[in-house]
């Protein structure tokens, strides 16, 4: 790739930064097309972030910036603007600047998980979510299952009161969608999501009772630290089915390139091109 100064930058924030798989799949993209953008990822501390983001959009040649852990939920109030999507998951993960100067944020986490989901035979009207994790990503994905029309939701999260808030803001935007809070219980449900950092360090435990699971069952993950984390093996054992990480991130990119207003591709394209290490 050739970077000179035309090129612009889409940073990546987050922290830590080991785990990132959107270089390896943008960037590849990038060069294929000939596209003079790159990503970048910047390691930033909580305690910083307010005050980094802000500088990062002051630079003319910064396209946009891709949000993750742990920045999803703290974004929001440093936004001049965000979409309805926003404000029902409570979690931004994509901020660019709009042409008087002031910052507009969306969300694509849910999205593309359930595209992938949806793309595996999953029938949401006929299904049982439950996500475990109410946290960023996990508000994004409920808010997105509750949009596609999923047949009954639960929630859990160790803070139970950021399982209720988010109950509540489901409730508000889609009424007559019934929605649990309180078990983690993967018991009953066809789909189970991990929405928790669990699993990002070696030796984490499990982030609910597996035994629990159900043949078929399909147990979605959202770390990215391995393709098949400690997890979706125990779910396979057990004879589920099971979406990895990197299923939301191909299917999310196609909306964030369009946001960015850049060239748009096909999931498919990006996986033939990615070059993603574990």
């Amino acid at each position: 790739m050739n970077i000179d100064g035309r090129t612009e930058v889409i940073a990546h924030l987050g922290y830590p930064t080991h785990a990132f798989k959107a270089p390896m799949i943008y960037n590849p993209y990038f060069e294929a097309d000939g596209i003079n953008a790159v990503v970048v990822p910047f390691a930033c501390r909580p305690e910083d972030f307010a005050h980094a983001l802000r500088s990062l959009f002051r630079m003319d040649n910064v396209r946009g910036a891709l949000i993750t852990m742990p920045h999803k939920v703290s974004v929001v109030d440093l936004l001049d603007e965000v979409t309805p999507t926003v404000r029902v998951a409570g979690a931004c993960n994509a901020v660019r600047r709009l042409p008087d100067g002031r910052l507009q944020g969306d969300q694509f986490d849910g999205a593309g998980f359930v595209r992938g989901v949806q793309r595996k035979g999953v029938r949401l009207p006929d299904t049982r979510a439950l996500v475990v994790g109410a946290g960023g990503v996990g508000s994004a994905i409920a808010a997105s299952l509750a949009q596609a029309g999923v047949g009954e939701l639960a929630l859990f999260d160790v803070n139970a009161g950021v399982a209720l808030a988010l109950a509540a803001r489901l409730r508000e935007h889609h009424p007559h969608l019934p929605v649990h809070t309180g078990s983690a219980d993967p018991q009953g449900f066809g789909l189970v999501v991990n929405a928790t950092p669990l699993g990002m360090a070696e030796g984490d435990p499990l982030p609910f009772d597996v035994d629990r699971l159900q043949s078929g069952t399909l147990v979605g993950e959202v770390v990215m630290r391995t393709e098949t984390t400690a997890l979706l093996a125990a779910a396979q054992a057990r004879g589920c089915r099971v979406q990895v990480g990197t299923d939301m991130l191909f299917e999310m990119i196609p909306a964030y390139l369009e946001f960015f207003g850049l060239p748009v591709t096909t999931p498919e394209r990006l996986r033939a091109l990615a070059r993603v290490k574990y």
